[in-house]
């Protein structure tokens, strides 16, 4: 018979079992995830790398430069008026005469709508991606395209569904870029800078993107590049579709009935063709429509 001692060492002494571990599939499973995470991050930040710089290498020959001041006559359906080389170097468009200003009662016989410049209000529209709901009175808008900004009009009658967001995502936040409607607009999307426009039928055209590059702030093209784009006491006006005609009230795109600028920057230099006279009949280029906009708003 055991002894108590050896009892008890014997109920002490219990039996060991050895089972097998398994694999510690938590801790596999979260190392997949961060993973996948850190694979999904990096592939998201390449494809945007990636699309970044296809976009930039897209609009590269559009940059303006010394040796190519006006790179917008490479695109596609461009119009770009007539210029010559001015003494200081840039480019001076010959029907577009900058620093002339008309008052607020005044309206100007552009030759094209929208307009691209020529005699305009001395108040301008802002254009620090400024979106305007309602169609803009043409010679405030016109006056930040000689500061060197790019005007985007739309036909809300005939724009795709979808593309207005587009071209607000575009414009919005943006510095020299503003949007408005535009009336009985002839194509879904038109683009003005000084002197130069582009329509188009898509916001997804390539060409937005490229006319963008080549005139906005361009100091061969614009007048006064880098005039102030903010115009904090700026009253919006309804656009007014109907054609000026002959009167006291209507500018020449010539100057004539318009005043020279005073204190900006070319005033005097191409302002010479300004007179204090009434002007002639209206230029054929004026739209027909005979509607008025209703009050005129702005978003930003």
């Amino acid at each position: 018979m055991a002894s108590g001692k050896n009892a008890k060492k014997s109920r002490a002494a219990a039996p060991v079992v050895s089972r097998r571990q398994g694999l510690p599939w938590l801790t596999i499973g979260a190392v997949v995830v961060v993973l996948l995470l850190v694979g999904g991050i990096f592939t998201v930040v390449y494809s945007k790398n990636r699309s970044n710089n296809e976009a930039a290498a897209a609009v590269a020959p559009f940059v303006p430069s010394a040796t190519n001041k006006d790179p917008s006559t490479k695109i596609t359906g461009i119009y770009a008026g007539k210029s010559t080389v001015a003494a200081n170097g840039s480019l001076s468009f010959t029907e577009y005469k900058s620093a002339l200003h008309v008052t607020s009662t005044q309206r100007v016989a552009y030759d094209r709508y929208p307009p691209v410049g020529g005699p305009h209000d001395a108040e301008w529209a802002d254009c620090n991606g400024d979106i305007y709901t309602t169609p803009m009175r043409n010679e405030n808008m016109v006056h930040p395209l000689e500061h060197g900004a790019v005007w985007i009009t739309y036909n809300p009658k005939t724009i795709a569904a979808g593309d207005l967001d587009k071209l607000k995502a575009m414009v919005s936040g943006q510095t020299y870029l503003f949007l408005s409607p535009y009336t009985d607009l002839s194509s879904p999307i038109s683009l003005q800078a000084w002197a130069h426009q582009l329509k188009v039928d898509s916001a997804g055209d390539q060409r937005i993107q490229e006319f963008i590059t080549a005139l906005r702030q361009n100091s061969y093209i614009a007048p006064e590049p880098g005039g102030n784009c903010s115009q904090p006491g700026f009253t919006p006006t309804a656009l007014i579709t109907t054609p000026p005609t002959a009167g006291t009230d209507t500018v020449q795109m010539n100057g004539t009935g318009a005043a020279a600028a005073s204190g900006e920057a070319g005033a005097g230099a191409t302002a010479s063709g300004a007179v204090a006279s009434s002007g002639a009949p209206a230029s054929s280029g004026a739209v027909t429509t005979t509607s008025t906009s209703t009050a005129a708003t702005t978003s930003k």
